[in-house]
């Protein structure tokens, strides 16, 4: 089939003028263009094949590292829930005091029960509605370190109950102590307190009650 075409080509000349003198020059024959008619499916290029195949596989990667993240994640000491120091009877975090308000207030101010709100297993009660919204906001923020759990006790390895009247704030974040000495000792090195307190806070709250 090619050699008939090529020989087709050679009797279908066209006129070509050069420099001022016509001389005669074969058309030649789209070849290619031909193949690509003629040719197979199997034989085609199959760059649409390979799209689909790297997309596919870039797919998986990013499953696989979403499950991975996640899996490690589950097994880290911050993915373990927060233990908060609240009255078993009535639910209430922190003796019902308002966590915002010590923000605000720089003093510990007793929440209203038209202002509650549910979180991390606990009922957090609020002065007013702007505190509670900047609450439900960033909670993390305002909720005493370690659930309200004596910072001291922690370091010790025992899990104590701190009280609202006795807290200290330590580069914006709430701190409340069992005693006073306990206060004491955390203010004499704070930034000790904490890193001996966060050492041993998983351990710690392994034995606190959910």
């Amino acid at each position: 089939m090619l050699q008939a075409l090529w020989l087709n080509a050679l009797h279908t000349r066209t006129p070509h003028t050069g420099g001022g003198i016509a001389y005669w020059r074969p058309n030649r024959p789209r070849i290619r263009q031909y193949l690509a008619r003629t040719m197979t499916p199997a034989a085609r290029p199959r760059k649409a094949v390979k799209r689909f195949a790297a997309a596919r596989h870039a797919a998986r990667v990013v499953v696989l590292a979403v499950l991975l993240a996640a899996a490690l994640g589950s097994n880290s000491p911050g993915a373990t829930a927060e233990r908060i120091v609240a009255d078993r009877h009535t639910g209430l975090a922190i003796y019902g005091v308002d966590p915002v308000a010590f923000y605000t207030r720089k003093k510990p101010t007793e929440g209203r029960q038209e202002f509650e709100l549910r979180h991390s297993g606990a009922i957090w009660r609020f002065e007013n509605e702007g505190n509670r919204a900047a609450f439900i906001k960033d909670p993390a923020i305002y909720m005493p370190r370690y659930g309200g759990y004596d910072p001291i006790g922690i370091a010790r390895g025992v899990g104590t109950a701190g009280y609202p009247a006795l807290f200290s704030m330590v580069e914006n974040r709430l701190y409340l102590f069992y005693t006073a000495e306990a206060q004491k000792v955390f203010l004499a090195d704070p930034y000790a307190a904490i890193t001996a307190a966060d050492a041993r806070w998983p351990e710690v709250m392994k034995d606190l009650p959910e």
